[in-house]
């Protein structure tokens, strides 16, 4: 925090611990290191690269946790949607309200700030879907938005999804962010919330009609430490993993298309052809 006090000096406003660090089940071995920033008013042209070259300088200091920093900022302008700029994604900044824990500044930042709605919950993360692990540019993305902390080559993902073996080699970080990346889409379309891995999947769990239940069980138990052995979790992997992502992109194909987004609904149609070609 001392490298964005010194850059940002008077304009930080607050910062918050987001995601496993602030709502639990932080693992040392995957989780993503999240920081959300408040700037005050008015956004300034060089806020996005003071704030990015903090971030690249942290990250180079070369420990596991910092090269996994992931920082969100806004100003309460383009927090309450009355500009646009900053780099806080619908999802991040319902973390924010529901499960930031302030670590510096004021608390008062964040007061009325409107809650994202299901709407917005769900295109975002179906935009973000599309654009790191389905290598489908959204539209979003194309005007330069940034919709997540993961930096996913969609085309990548497409591949290891459908090869597990090449997935397996990635490590267990990259395997746990491609099973849970759809159990926690969808504990969030049905309850409009954040949520941790821990509640996601128990809801996921909930339904019989959710297939993949091994995989998802197995990943859960892969975050916290458990032994990770690349032949049997390749073999559960070519079972179970592309069921688990026709059960989500079918969901979700039916909410956009109720939303009247038929763009996304049909890049997700696409991309289940892709996965099952």
């Amino acid at each position: 925090m001392e490298a964005y006090r010194a850059a940002l000096g008077d304009r930080l406003l607050a910062a918050y611990a987001l995601g496993s660090l602030a709502h639990g089940g932080f693992s040392e071995l995957v989780s993503d290191v999240d920081l959300g920033l408040i700037v005050c008013d008015p956004l300034q042209p060089d806020d996005s690269d003071t704030i990015q070259a903090v971030a690249e300088a942290e990250k180079a200091r070369g420990s596991a946790l910092q090269s996994r920093l992931s920082v969100f900022w806004g100003t309460p302008s383009t927090l309450s949607g009355k500009q646009v700029g900053g780099r806080f994604p619908a999802l991040d900044r319902l973390d924010l309200l529901e499960s930031g824990r302030l670590i510096a500044g004021c608390d008062i930042a964040r007061r009325n700030l409107p809650r994202p709605s299901s709407r917005e919950l769900i295109v975002t993360g179906a935009e973000f879907a599309l654009d790191y692990l389905a290598g489908v540019r959204s539209p979003a993305s194309a005007q330069g938005a940034s919709l997540g902390s993961m930096r996913l080559a969609g085309g990548a993902a497409v591949a290891e999804i459908r090869t597990p073996e090449l997935l397996v080699r990635r490590g267990v970080r990259r395997v746990t962010k491609l099973v849970l990346f759809p159990v926690r889409f969808l504990y969030t379309a049905t309850t409009g919330r954040v949520g941790t891995n821990d509640s996601a999947v128990d809801h996921y769990l909930e339904s019989e009609q959710s297939p993949s239940a091994e995989l998802v069980v197995a990943a859960r138990s892969w975050r916290t430490g458990v032994p990770f052995d690349e032949h049997p979790a390749a073999r559960l992997l070519s079972d179970q993993l592309v069921p688990l992502y026709i059960h989500y992109i079918d969901d979700h194909t039916a909410r956009l298309g109720a939303l009247g987004r038929n763009d996304l609904a049909e890049s997700f149609e696409d991309w289940r052809g892709r996965l099952i070609a």
